[in-house]
């Protein structure tokens, strides 16, 4: 028997592989297959089932694509109505796949239809729980997602959840291995712990969820400071269940080259968004006008998802040399299928090309502590709410970027200000959005917080946050 985590840190996914005598099982896929059709060919074994743990939010999961083109069934937990042929199992039914078994356990509450997966290896042994996004390392599924499709409450599906991790996986044996599908950075939980694996025992010991006195404490801590979901989950919920377009056809279309004229009437005619994935200090130097810059090098699908939204949005991208397969790629899996083509020949062709350029007014963190000495400015700090209340800049007003959308018409075009971030990745995102959108008043800091705090400008005193929230890892 053999278990690999597949997992991708810009999702903070995990996806499994897991193989016995000859056949093979995957667990909640990633929308491309290429990747598990190598591995099955390499390890020379069959794939029997895809199991997936719930209707994904987060992501477009790779499952139809698989189906397709291995013959494998889909596998969901009890109560999932996919638009599409699968597996709908009973609770406690059991797989079988070469000698290990996986016993499926439905433990709604995140979903309704949520499911984990118990592994029993060759010898009968309960080994390991692929709990989905019902209990995470550090925490446990969010119980708000699924409140329109399930006509509940976020308190009445907490109490599913707790009814499920309590009568369901509470009493499992300690020394079993705990596979999430989410880690640290995923906006399906609160506070996830940055390890990916763990023994149940030691989440029954330190996770907060499953140290509560009763269930209406349960709900109470598991509801408390619950962000809105980003806007795109609910459309990513609705592939997942309905189907999409293969990822071969949304990677072809998607990599058509542009020339600089191509390029602009594909924009113009289309009404695209010009997607600019490059680092942040080269956007900062030149770019196309009305351009959006998400860096590719960071956690570029959650802020795609998050800033854009509309998945049917068509986008034209501007990359890196050989770099636009991976984008589309990356794009696809958080459902925006709708690329365009790209830039051939990258920034620099529009650039030789003669036409129009813009730029970001940049400056260094010691040349903000020089410009506003003895002055009385404005300065926005984009980081979240954790981050501005564990330190920051005194008398700067905290805009979280993920609220980009409801807060940039309340900023007064006619007041200069300054801008920053942690380092410089997300305050980027921030003001080519703002000057895309006109306003053009502003001053971005190179560097961000962390540079800014190598400065004598006054701050606030530092916050350790884990002792004002214990459970945060």
């Amino acid at each position: 028997m053999k278990i690999e985590q597949i997992y991708t840190g810009c999702l903070a996914q995990g996806a499994y592989y897991i193989i016995s005598d000859g056949e093979a099982i995957i667990i909640d896929p990633l929308r491309e297959t290429k990747p598990y059709l190598d591995r099955l060919e390499k390890d020379k074994v069959t794939l029997k089932y895809i199991f997936e743990t719930h209707f994904h939010a987060d992501f477009v999961s790779g499952h139809l694509d698989l189906s397709q083109k291995t013959g494998a069934p889909i596998v969901y937990g009890p109560t999932a109505t996919p638009e599409f042929d699968a597996i709908i199992a009973e609770d406690n039914q059991v797989f079988e796949i070469g000698k290990i078994k996986i016993k499926v356990l439905h433990t709604p509450g995140h979903t309704l239809e949520s499911s984990s997966f118990l592994l029993m290896d060759e010898h009968g042994k309960e080994t390991a729980l692929f709990s989905g996004d019902t209990l995470f390392l550090g925490d446990v599924g969010r119980p708000d997602l699924a409140q329109k499709a399930a006509d509940m409450t976020q308190e009445q599906l907490a109490g599913l959840l707790y009814d499920s991790l309590y009568q369901k996986i509470m009493p499992l044996n300690d020394d079993i291995i705990v596979y999430p599908a989410h880690g640290a950075g995923s906006a399906c939980g609160k506070n996830m712990q940055k390890e990916t694996v763990d023994t149940l025992g030691n989440q029954k010991r330190t996770n907060y969820a499953l140290n509560q006195k009763d269930k209406e404490s349960f709900i109470k801590a598991v509801t408390d400071g619950l962000l809105p979901p980003p806007a795109y989950f609910g459309m990513n919920v609705a592939m997942n269940k309905k189907g999409y377009e293969s990822f071969d056809e949304v990677l072809s279309h998607g990599s058509k080259a542009l020339s600089p004229d191509e390029f602009e009437e594909t924009a113009e005619f289309s009404g695209a968004l010009i997607l600019d994935v490059r680092d942040n200090h080269e956007f900062a130097k030149g770019f196309i006008p009305q351009s959006v810059n998400i860096g590719l090098n960071g956690d570029f699908a959650p802020w795609i998802g998050a800033l854009i939204a509309d998945v049917q949005q068509p986008i034209v991208l501007v990359t890196n040399e050989n770099e636009e397969e991976e984008t589309i790629t990356r794009l696809s899996r958080v459902g925006f299928d709708h690329v365009l083509g790209f830039l051939q020949g990258g920034f620099e062709s529009w650039k030789d090309s003669g036409k129009d350029v813009d730029s970001i007014h940049r400056i260094s963190a010691k040349q903000f502590e020089d410009e506003i000495k003895d002055k009385a400015v404005k300065v926005i700090d984009v980081r979240k709410e954790s981050e501005y209340n564990a330190e920051h800049i005194d008398e700067a007003y905290n805009k979280p970027l993920a609220y980009i959308n409801e807060w940039i018409s309340q900023i007064d075009p006619e007041e200069h200000f300054y801008l920053h971030c942690a380092g410089g990745y997300r305050s980027m995102m921030a003001a080519s959005i703002l000057q895309a959108r006109g306003y053009r008043n502003f001053t971005e800091i190179e560097g961000g917080f962390n540079a800014i705090a190598q400065t004598d400008i006054p701050k606030s005193d530092f916050v350790c946050q884990t002792k004002v929230f214990p459970y945060i890892s």
